[in-house]
């Protein structure tokens, strides 16, 4: 006897279909990165010294993903920032500037205070590239010396430095990510890590903090009874 497929019986395989995919990106989010897809996963004391002890050998990726860390800076605001934004007539500035169209969503223009490990590291990159601002007002010059270096590009050099190293679920936004559960971690107010972040609402903030092994280690240790 043939067997019919109706209407309701599509609808309700792609319904059924529907529902695994959200359950499966859900999973993977909620999870560590892995093969580019889940949460970025938050760095560890160990792993900051490893990437920029024995990582980032080159005085631009040092600085380029010191940005990222030390000004919990978004990957693409980073590869766009101006030589100026960052560097004056003196040398290293004091702020960072992160300009308002160069955000995501372009949310108002971020003044950031200047880490002094961050400050150690510019002045390197400073030092080592003394053609910097001559004939691009990039920060991070792109292929060629034109435009800026794009975010794939430090994606990639992320990548291959992390499989070097034997580092899991790392990403570019890890850094960025690490840098405000620190922050909140310290008790710092939101809303001072909003400032710094450029998070349109706290909700959106608290949402994106993470929570670290230590600290749930810490949450079990609690139970006394």
């Amino acid at each position: 006897m043939t067997e019919f497929i109706t209407p309701n019986d599509l609808s309700l395989q792609s319904s059924f279909y529907n529902l695994q995919k959200q359950s499966t990106i859900c999973n993977l989010q909620s999870s560590m990165k892995v093969n580019r897809y889940g949460r970025a996963e938050i760095l560890t004391p160990q792993q900051i010294s490893s990437l920029f002890n024995d990582g980032f050998v080159n005085p631009r990726d040092r600085a380029l993903f010191g940005i990222c860390l030390y000004a919990a800076a978004r990957i693409n605001e980073a590869v766009t920032l101006f030589y100026g934004d960052v560097i004056g007539i003196k040398g290293v500035r004091e702020k960072l500037v992160i300009r308002s169209f160069n955000t995501k969503g372009k949310q108002d223009t971020r003044e950031i205070d200047i880490h002094p490990r961050l400050t150690q590291y510019l002045q390197e990159y400073k030092d080592s590239y003394p053609s910097l601002n001559k004939y691009n007002p990039n920060l991070f010059p792109g292929r060629h010396g034109r435009g800026h270096i794009h975010k794939a590009s430090a994606d990639r050099i992320l990548r291959g430095i992390c499989k070097k190293l034997e580092i899991e679920g790392v990403s570019t936004h890890s850094f960025r990510r690490t840098a405000l559960t620190q922050m909140s971690d310290a008790g710092v107010p939101l809303r001072h890590i909003q400032a710094i972040s450029g998070h349109r609402t706290l909700a959106a903030l608290e949402r994106y903090l993470g929570v670290t092994d230590k600290q749930k280690q810490h949450a079990i240790s609690t139970l006394d009874f």
